[in-house]
Protein backbone atom coordinates (compact mmCIF):
# COMPACT_ATOMS: atom_id res chain seq x y z
CA UNK A 1 0.00 0.00 0.00
CA UNK A 2 1.58 3.46 -0.73
CA UNK A 3 0.17 6.89 0.17
CA UNK A 4 -0.75 9.77 -3.10
CA UNK A 5 -1.32 13.39 -1.83
CA UNK A 6 -4.05 14.66 -3.92
CA UNK A 7 -5.36 17.80 -3.67
CA UNK A 8 -9.29 18.52 -4.25
CA UNK A 9 -8.77 22.59 -3.83
CA UNK A 10 -8.74 24.32 -7.32
CA UNK A 11 -5.78 25.80 -8.97
CA UNK A 12 -4.96 29.37 -7.47
CA UNK A 13 -4.44 32.22 -9.54
CA UNK A 14 -0.82 33.25 -10.82
CA UNK A 15 -0.63 36.72 -9.24
CA UNK A 16 -1.53 35.20 -5.62
CA UNK A 17 2.07 34.96 -4.12
CA UNK A 18 0.83 33.37 -1.01
CA UNK A 19 -0.63 29.59 -1.63
CA UNK A 20 -2.66 28.05 1.32
CA UNK A 21 -1.55 27.63 4.91
CA UNK A 22 -3.49 24.40 5.32
CA UNK A 23 -4.03 21.18 3.99
CA UNK A 24 -7.24 21.00 2.54
CA UNK A 25 -9.52 18.25 4.91
CA UNK A 26 -11.00 17.08 1.49
CA UNK A 27 -7.70 15.64 0.06
CA UNK A 28 -7.28 11.87 0.54
CA UNK A 29 -4.76 9.48 0.50
CA UNK A 30 -5.90 6.52 -1.99
CA UNK A 31 -4.60 3.27 -3.54
CA UNK A 32 -3.77 3.69 -7.28
CA UNK A 33 -2.43 1.01 -9.42
CA UNK A 34 0.90 1.76 -10.69
CA UNK A 35 0.05 1.78 -13.89
CA UNK A 36 -2.55 4.83 -13.58
CA UNK A 37 0.34 7.23 -14.56
CA UNK A 38 -1.51 9.68 -16.87
CA UNK A 39 -1.16 12.25 -13.65
CA UNK A 40 2.43 13.25 -12.63
CA UNK A 41 3.31 11.80 -9.39
CA UNK A 42 6.18 12.84 -7.57
CA UNK A 43 8.67 12.43 -4.88
CA UNK A 44 10.59 14.35 -2.99
CA UNK A 45 14.08 13.63 -1.96
CA UNK A 46 15.90 14.77 0.98
CA UNK A 47 19.80 14.65 1.53
CA UNK A 48 20.42 11.50 4.07
CA UNK A 49 23.53 10.13 2.38
CA UNK A 50 26.87 12.39 3.57
CA UNK A 51 28.98 13.66 0.73
CA UNK A 52 32.30 11.80 -0.06
CA UNK A 53 35.38 13.30 0.10
CA UNK A 54 36.46 14.67 -3.28
CA UNK A 55 39.92 15.76 -3.52
CA UNK A 56 40.65 16.43 -0.43
CA UNK A 57 37.49 18.45 -0.26
CA UNK A 58 34.19 17.52 1.43
CA UNK A 59 30.94 19.77 1.00
CA UNK A 60 29.32 20.23 4.39
CA UNK A 61 26.31 18.71 4.92
CA UNK A 62 23.12 20.78 5.71
CA UNK A 63 21.41 19.91 9.29
CA UNK A 64 18.41 18.38 8.42
CA UNK A 65 19.49 17.64 4.87
CA UNK A 66 17.32 20.31 2.92
CA UNK A 67 13.88 18.71 4.62
CA UNK A 68 12.75 22.26 4.85
CA UNK A 69 12.61 23.30 0.80
CA UNK A 70 11.38 19.83 0.52
CA UNK A 71 8.56 20.39 2.66
CA UNK A 72 7.25 23.24 1.03
CA UNK A 73 7.98 22.18 -2.14
CA UNK A 74 5.70 18.97 -1.87
CA UNK A 75 3.25 20.82 0.26
CA UNK A 76 2.77 23.49 -2.69
CA UNK A 77 2.72 20.67 -5.01
CA UNK A 78 0.02 18.77 -3.40
CA UNK A 79 -2.23 21.82 -4.02
CA UNK A 80 -1.84 21.70 -7.76
CA UNK A 81 -5.17 19.56 -8.78
CA UNK A 82 -3.22 17.73 -11.95
CA UNK A 83 0.07 16.67 -9.81
CA UNK A 84 0.06 13.72 -7.24
CA UNK A 85 2.73 13.67 -4.24
CA UNK A 86 3.49 10.48 -2.70
CA UNK A 87 5.06 11.25 0.87
CA UNK A 88 6.38 8.35 3.56
CA UNK A 89 3.60 9.11 6.13
CA UNK A 90 0.39 8.90 4.94
CA UNK A 91 -0.62 12.36 6.51
CA UNK A 92 2.62 14.61 6.71
CA UNK A 93 1.75 17.37 9.35
CA UNK A 94 2.88 20.96 7.73
CA UNK A 95 3.95 22.61 10.37
CA UNK A 96 7.01 19.75 10.56
CA UNK A 97 9.60 19.34 8.09
CA UNK A 98 9.41 15.71 8.63
CA UNK A 99 7.36 13.19 6.67
CA UNK A 100 7.17 14.68 3.41
CA UNK A 101 10.52 13.92 1.55
CA UNK A 102 12.12 10.41 1.10
CA UNK A 103 15.65 9.94 2.02
CA UNK A 104 18.14 9.93 -0.73
CA UNK A 105 19.85 6.40 0.15
CA UNK A 106 19.43 3.46 -2.45
CA UNK A 107 16.62 2.19 0.18
CA UNK A 108 14.60 5.62 0.22
CA UNK A 109 14.72 6.24 -3.45
CA UNK A 110 13.26 2.18 -3.85
CA UNK A 111 10.54 2.75 -1.47
CA UNK A 112 9.64 6.19 -3.59
CA UNK A 113 9.89 4.03 -7.12
CA UNK A 114 8.01 1.37 -5.28
CA UNK A 115 5.09 3.41 -4.35
CA UNK A 116 4.77 4.56 -7.96
CA UNK A 117 6.49 7.39 -8.80
CA UNK A 118 6.70 9.07 -11.85
CA UNK A 119 9.06 11.78 -11.00
CA UNK A 120 12.02 12.38 -8.67
CA UNK A 121 12.80 15.78 -7.13
CA UNK A 122 16.26 15.38 -6.22
CA UNK A 123 16.25 18.11 -3.39
CA UNK A 124 19.33 17.15 -2.53
CA UNK A 125 23.52 17.00 -2.82
CA UNK A 126 24.19 14.71 -5.65
CA UNK A 127 27.43 13.87 -6.72
CA UNK A 128 29.22 10.95 -8.62
CA UNK A 129 28.87 7.33 -6.71
CA UNK A 130 25.22 8.72 -5.45
CA UNK A 131 22.69 6.12 -5.80
CA UNK A 132 20.40 7.94 -8.58
CA UNK A 133 23.88 7.39 -10.61
CA UNK A 134 25.31 3.74 -9.70
CA UNK A 135 22.30 1.63 -8.64
CA UNK A 136 21.62 -1.53 -10.45
CA UNK A 137 18.06 -2.26 -9.02
CA UNK A 138 17.46 1.31 -10.57
CA UNK A 139 18.46 0.27 -14.02
CA UNK A 140 15.07 -1.09 -14.74
CA UNK A 141 13.27 2.18 -14.13
CA UNK A 142 15.75 4.84 -15.76
CA UNK A 143 13.66 5.39 -18.36
CA UNK A 144 10.34 5.32 -16.81
CA UNK A 145 11.25 7.96 -14.25
CA UNK A 146 11.67 11.37 -14.80
CA UNK A 147 14.42 13.26 -12.55
CA UNK A 148 13.88 16.60 -11.37
CA UNK A 149 18.01 18.26 -10.75
CA UNK A 150 21.10 18.06 -12.78
CA UNK A 151 23.74 14.93 -13.97
CA UNK A 152 25.29 13.52 -10.71
CA UNK A 153 28.61 13.40 -12.81
CA UNK A 154 27.94 16.72 -13.47
CA UNK A 155 27.70 18.22 -9.91
CA UNK A 156 30.32 16.12 -8.35
CA UNK A 157 32.39 18.46 -11.10
CA UNK A 158 30.79 21.42 -11.26
CA UNK A 159 30.48 21.94 -7.05
CA UNK A 160 34.02 22.58 -7.22
CA UNK A 161 33.96 26.66 -7.82
CA UNK A 162 37.65 26.65 -8.55
CA UNK A 163 36.97 24.69 -11.76
CA UNK A 164 33.70 25.94 -12.53
CA UNK A 165 34.88 29.18 -12.52
CA UNK A 166 38.66 28.63 -14.07
CA UNK A 167 36.61 26.75 -17.08
CA UNK A 168 34.16 30.25 -17.38
CA UNK A 169 37.98 32.18 -17.57
CA UNK A 170 39.47 29.89 -20.09
CA UNK A 171 36.39 30.16 -22.02
CA UNK A 172 36.83 34.25 -22.49
CA UNK A 173 33.14 34.85 -22.82
CA UNK A 174 32.90 36.20 -18.96
CA UNK A 175 33.55 38.82 -16.53
CA UNK A 176 35.02 37.04 -13.62
CA UNK A 177 37.47 38.42 -10.83
CA UNK A 178 40.88 37.74 -10.38
CA UNK A 179 41.38 34.60 -7.65
CA UNK A 180 44.09 32.40 -6.32
CA UNK A 181 44.27 29.44 -4.77
CA UNK A 182 45.84 28.31 -1.43
CA UNK A 183 46.70 24.60 -0.14
CA UNK A 184 46.79 23.05 3.34
CA UNK A 185 50.43 21.42 2.22
CA UNK A 186 52.08 24.44 1.97
CA UNK A 187 52.96 27.18 4.28
CA UNK A 188 49.68 29.72 4.26
CA UNK A 189 51.66 33.08 5.02
CA UNK A 190 54.14 32.22 1.69
CA UNK A 191 51.64 32.19 -0.33
CA UNK A 192 49.52 35.11 0.48
CA UNK A 193 52.81 37.42 -0.36
CA UNK A 194 51.48 39.68 -3.25
CA UNK A 195 47.60 39.54 -3.10
CA UNK A 196 45.67 42.52 -2.47
CA UNK A 197 43.33 43.58 0.11
CA UNK A 198 40.86 43.26 1.03
CA UNK A 199 40.01 39.75 -0.31
CA UNK A 200 37.76 37.15 0.31
CA UNK A 201 38.63 33.65 1.21
CA UNK A 202 36.05 30.85 0.66
CA UNK A 203 36.09 27.37 0.81
CA UNK A 204 35.96 25.52 -2.92
CA UNK A 205 32.96 23.31 -2.32
CA UNK A 206 30.52 25.62 0.34
CA UNK A 207 26.99 26.13 0.65
CA UNK A 208 25.76 29.59 0.44
CA UNK A 209 28.06 32.07 2.08
CA UNK A 210 28.64 29.80 5.13
CA UNK A 211 32.88 30.33 5.44
CA UNK A 212 32.68 33.28 3.26
CA UNK A 213 34.75 36.60 4.93
CA UNK A 214 36.34 39.24 3.47
CA UNK A 215 39.55 39.78 4.90
CA UNK A 216 41.64 42.86 5.44
CA UNK A 217 45.11 41.94 6.15
CA UNK A 218 47.50 39.39 6.07
CA UNK A 219 46.98 37.93 9.90
CA UNK A 220 43.11 37.87 9.79
CA UNK A 221 43.82 36.37 6.06
CA UNK A 222 46.08 33.97 7.64
CA UNK A 223 43.77 33.01 10.41
CA UNK A 224 40.88 32.59 8.60
CA UNK A 225 42.78 30.62 5.42
CA UNK A 226 44.09 27.83 8.44
CA UNK A 227 40.37 27.80 9.53
CA UNK A 228 38.90 26.84 6.63
CA UNK A 229 42.21 24.13 5.61
CA UNK A 230 41.80 22.49 8.90
CA UNK A 231 39.01 20.54 7.14
CA UNK A 232 39.69 21.05 3.34
CA UNK A 233 43.04 20.50 1.15
CA UNK A 234 42.78 23.58 -0.55
CA UNK A 235 40.79 26.99 -0.45
CA UNK A 236 40.09 29.91 -2.70
CA UNK A 237 40.83 33.85 -2.35
CA UNK A 238 39.15 36.14 -4.66
CA UNK A 239 39.32 39.71 -5.70
CA UNK A 240 36.94 41.51 -3.37
CA UNK A 241 33.91 42.59 -5.26
CA UNK A 242 32.84 46.31 -3.38
CA UNK A 243 29.94 47.22 -5.41
CA UNK A 244 25.81 46.25 -6.01
CA UNK A 245 25.60 42.36 -5.54
CA UNK A 246 22.96 40.71 -7.69
CA UNK A 247 21.27 36.96 -8.35
CA UNK A 248 20.46 36.02 -11.63
CA UNK A 249 18.64 32.18 -12.19
CA UNK A 250 19.18 30.53 -15.09
CA UNK A 251 15.90 28.27 -16.45
CA UNK A 252 16.92 25.48 -18.68
CA UNK A 253 15.56 24.47 -21.98
CA UNK A 254 12.08 22.89 -21.64
CA UNK A 255 9.50 21.32 -24.73
CA UNK A 256 7.88 25.02 -24.57
CA UNK A 257 10.88 26.88 -24.60
CA UNK A 258 14.32 25.39 -26.30
CA UNK A 259 16.81 27.80 -24.96
CA UNK A 260 18.46 28.43 -21.46
CA UNK A 261 16.88 31.81 -20.20
CA UNK A 262 17.17 33.98 -16.85
CA UNK A 263 14.58 35.03 -14.85
CA UNK A 264 13.96 38.26 -13.33
CA UNK A 265 17.45 40.15 -11.65
CA UNK A 266 17.68 40.32 -8.24
CA UNK A 267 19.19 42.29 -5.95
CA UNK A 268 20.82 42.51 -2.79
CA UNK A 269 21.55 44.70 0.18
CA UNK A 270 22.03 44.99 3.51
CA UNK A 271 25.67 42.77 3.68
CA UNK A 272 26.73 41.75 6.69
CA UNK A 273 30.72 42.83 6.40
CA UNK A 274 30.88 42.66 2.88
CA UNK A 275 29.17 39.31 2.65
CA UNK A 276 25.81 38.15 2.00
CA UNK A 277 24.38 36.50 5.20
CA UNK A 278 23.40 33.03 4.70
CA UNK A 279 19.88 32.66 4.28
CA UNK A 280 19.41 30.36 7.39
CA UNK A 281 20.78 33.70 9.54
CA UNK A 282 18.68 36.31 7.52
CA UNK A 283 16.07 35.41 5.14
CA UNK A 284 16.43 37.08 1.65
CA UNK A 285 13.29 38.81 1.65
CA UNK A 286 14.57 41.05 4.35
CA UNK A 287 17.85 42.33 2.03
CA UNK A 288 16.76 40.77 -1.86
CA UNK A 289 14.34 42.73 -4.54
CA UNK A 290 13.70 42.03 -7.51
CA UNK A 291 14.56 44.96 -10.40
CA UNK A 292 12.24 46.41 -12.19
CA UNK A 293 12.04 45.80 -15.78
CA UNK A 294 12.41 50.23 -15.86
CA UNK A 295 15.62 50.64 -13.70
CA UNK A 296 17.24 47.98 -15.65
CA UNK A 297 20.46 49.31 -17.44
CA UNK A 298 23.00 47.82 -19.84
CA UNK A 299 24.93 46.74 -17.41
CA UNK A 300 22.32 43.85 -15.45
CA UNK A 301 21.08 42.77 -19.23
CA UNK A 302 24.74 42.24 -20.17
CA UNK A 303 25.31 39.81 -16.46
CA UNK A 304 21.99 38.32 -17.57
CA UNK A 305 23.64 37.41 -21.17
CA UNK A 306 26.66 35.81 -19.38
CA UNK A 307 24.91 33.69 -16.95
CA UNK A 308 22.42 31.90 -19.94
CA UNK A 309 26.07 31.71 -21.98
CA UNK A 310 27.17 30.16 -18.91
CA UNK A 311 24.41 27.65 -18.48
CA UNK A 312 24.83 26.71 -21.94
CA UNK A 313 28.17 26.09 -21.37
CA UNK A 314 27.74 24.03 -18.51
CA UNK A 315 24.88 22.29 -19.97
CA UNK A 316 23.09 22.00 -16.70
CA UNK A 317 19.22 20.33 -17.20
CA UNK A 318 17.82 22.02 -13.96
CA UNK A 319 17.68 25.61 -12.78
CA UNK A 320 20.72 27.62 -11.49
CA UNK A 321 21.76 30.51 -10.11
CA UNK A 322 24.67 32.65 -10.76
CA UNK A 323 25.80 35.66 -8.28
CA UNK A 324 27.41 38.63 -9.58
CA UNK A 325 28.78 41.86 -8.13
CA UNK A 326 30.09 45.21 -9.84
CA UNK A 327 33.82 45.54 -9.56
CA UNK A 328 33.32 48.77 -8.08
CA UNK A 329 30.54 50.86 -5.79
CA UNK A 330 29.31 52.56 -9.03
CA UNK A 331 26.34 51.97 -11.82
CA UNK A 332 28.88 52.60 -14.32
CA UNK A 333 31.16 49.55 -13.15
CA UNK A 334 30.29 45.85 -14.97
CA UNK A 335 28.99 43.14 -12.87
CA UNK A 336 31.23 40.13 -12.42
CA UNK A 337 30.32 36.84 -11.97
CA UNK A 338 31.56 35.07 -9.00
CA UNK A 339 29.93 32.02 -7.77
CA UNK A 340 27.55 29.67 -9.70
CA UNK A 341 25.41 27.78 -7.38
CA UNK A 342 24.24 24.19 -8.98
CA UNK A 343 21.49 23.75 -6.39
CA UNK A 344 19.58 27.46 -5.17
CA UNK A 345 17.26 26.84 -2.34
CA UNK A 346 13.68 26.57 -2.92
CA UNK A 347 11.92 27.25 -0.04
CA UNK A 348 9.04 29.27 -0.05
CA UNK A 349 5.42 30.03 1.74
CA UNK A 350 2.69 27.85 2.45
CA UNK A 351 2.93 26.08 5.27
CA UNK A 352 2.27 27.56 9.07
CA UNK A 353 5.03 30.05 9.66
CA UNK A 354 6.97 30.20 6.41
CA UNK A 355 5.37 33.28 4.96
CA UNK A 356 8.80 34.94 4.84
CA UNK A 357 10.88 32.00 3.50
CA UNK A 358 10.65 32.85 -0.22
CA UNK A 359 13.74 31.91 -2.15
CA UNK A 360 16.17 34.33 -4.09
CA UNK A 361 14.88 32.12 -7.17
CA UNK A 362 10.94 32.54 -5.62
CA UNK A 363 11.45 36.67 -5.56
CA UNK A 364 12.57 36.93 -9.18
CA UNK A 365 10.00 33.84 -10.19
CA UNK A 366 7.22 36.91 -8.51
CA UNK A 367 8.36 39.54 -11.15
CA UNK A 368 6.82 37.57 -13.96
CA UNK A 369 3.46 36.88 -12.21
CA UNK A 370 4.19 33.48 -10.75
CA UNK A 371 3.34 32.25 -7.40
CA UNK A 372 5.36 29.57 -5.81
CA UNK A 373 3.44 26.55 -7.25
CA UNK A 374 3.70 27.97 -10.93
CA UNK A 375 7.23 28.04 -10.22
CA UNK A 376 7.46 24.42 -9.19
CA UNK A 377 5.41 23.82 -11.72
CA UNK A 378 7.91 24.95 -14.19
CA UNK A 379 10.85 23.72 -12.87
CA UNK A 380 8.78 20.26 -12.95
CA UNK A 381 8.49 20.55 -16.40
CA UNK A 382 12.76 20.81 -16.50
CA UNK A 383 12.81 17.05 -15.60
CA UNK A 384 14.49 14.66 -18.03
CA UNK A 385 14.23 10.15 -18.19
CA UNK A 386 17.30 9.20 -15.28
CA UNK A 387 18.80 7.38 -18.04
CA UNK A 388 19.61 10.89 -19.86
CA UNK A 389 20.92 12.25 -16.52
CA UNK A 390 23.20 9.13 -15.73
CA UNK A 391 24.44 9.80 -19.45
CA UNK A 392 25.66 13.40 -18.84
CA UNK A 393 29.53 14.51 -18.77
CA UNK A 394 30.83 17.42 -17.59
CA UNK A 395 32.31 19.94 -19.17
CA UNK A 396 36.37 19.07 -19.44
CA UNK A 397 38.57 22.05 -18.91
CA UNK A 398 41.27 22.75 -20.94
Amino acid sequence: MHFLLRAATAARAVVNTRPPSTINPNRVYSVLSHHEHNRARVALLYQALDPPLIGGVRKPKKPGGYQDSGADIAFNLSNSTDIDVITPESVPDPTRDVGWCFPDTEEGILQAVDKGVTHLWANTILFASHPLQISRTLEKYQDAIRVVGQGPLVVEKYDDKQYVNDLLRQIGKFTMPKAWYIHAHDDVASQIIDVPYPIVAKPIRGRGSQGVKVCYSSDELTAHAQALLASSSSIILEEFLEGEEITITIMPPTESKLEYWSLPVVTRFNHDQGIAPYNGVVAVTANSRAIPQSELDQSYLQAAEECEEAAKILGVTAPIRIDARRFKDSKQSQFALFDVNMKPNMTGPGRPGRDDQASLTLIAASALGWDYQELLRRILDTSHPLRDLRALKPRQAS
